[in-house]
């Protein structure tokens, strides 16, 4: 089994705006969701983390989220219905620049629709962590990276140096 790699930082496809699904290709996409379910697991097994991935980190650039906390969930064009006004600023890392911690201010919860694999519509209202990570993947399906939010200049960290990070603030 091939394990597709992770587009890194300063890949030109990460800065590629993903095109829509449409319902007649749900049924080609079997191959890319283990694509990415693989890609993820071997990131996990190398670096300790990862939760969620986007189908244009393995250079798909199709509307596709992956997301595997306690089981397995695919996201088919995923968009925003609502943002709330409050933000919170955190530390964040993405695969795809994996030694590196960028601060970024996101949404404190958000509400998100989406089509699952049979091409059911689904509305979830997020909060917290989960809100956080599915606005880091939703950026990369518009070819926008967490360096791109990054607070200011003094926001960027090798994550081997987390140790000296101030992570309350």
């Amino acid at each position: 089994m091939q394990i597709p790699s992770i587009l890194l930082l300063g890949n030109p496809q990460l800065r590629i705006i993903s095109e829509a699904v449409k319902k007649e290709e749900c049924s080609t996409f079997k191959p890319i969701i283990q694509d990415l379910h693989n890609a993820m697991m071997n990131f996990r097994e190398k670096y300790k983390r990862g939760r969620a991935i986007a189908a244009p980190q393995i250079g798909v650039m199709k509307r596709i989220l992956y997301m595997h906390t306690d089981k397995p969930i695919v996201f088919i064009n995923p968009s925003f219905e609502w943002k709330s006004p409050e933000m919170v600023e955190l530390w964040d890392d993405c695969m795809s620049f994996p030694e590196l911690l960028v601060k970024v201010k996101r949404h404190e919860a958000v509400k998100l629709s989406f089509k699952d694999f049979e091409w059911q519509n689904h509305v979830w209202d997020l909060t917290g962590d989960l809100s956080e990570l599915l606005q880091h993947e939703y950026d990369h399906l518009d070819g926008i990276l967490a360096v791109d939010r990054a607070v200011d200049n003094k926001s960027l960290a090798l994550y081997s140096q987390k140790e000296y990070i101030d992570f309350s603030r």
